[in-house]
């Protein structure tokens, strides 16, 4: 298995205007409890057509700013998309996930297993 593929599989498979977790794109590839590893992957293993700005912890923290051009970006790109960020610590950004994250269905899930199989990954 590739994990950095299916991580960029799932990434790319969520809406524009949504927030997910390091911890759910983690369980949608198959490897529950490797969040960090979803982490490094975004970091360092992805090419720039992955929307890693839609990545948050998982009480719904900007936490990737070191990952984008300037520390500031992930929150512009968000909003951009229509996702609202909130200060709620001074210099600490956050999504409301409720309102804003990615509620993936069972179909979707199921649809990302059928790519990773028929991509062999």
């Amino acid at each position: 298995m590739d994990f950095y593929k299916r991580v960029g599989l799932v990434c790319r498979a969520i809406p524009k205007g949504r927030a997910s977790t390091y911890g759910q794109i983690a369980l949608l590839c198959g490897m529950p409890n490797h969040s960090r590893q979803v982490g490094f992957a975004l970091n360092r293993g992805l090419s720039g057509d992955v929307p890693a700005h839609r990545v948050v912890n998982h009480q719904g923290y900007l936490t990737g700013a070191l990952s984008f051009d300037t520390p500031d970006l992930q929150r512009i790109l968000l909003e951009a998309e229509g996702v609202e960020c909130y200060e709620d610590k001074p210099g600490r950004f956050r999504v409301d996930l409720k309102r804003f994250g990615w509620k993936n269905t069972m179909e979707e899930a199921a649809e990302l297993q059928e790519k990773f199989a028929e991509s062999g990954i």
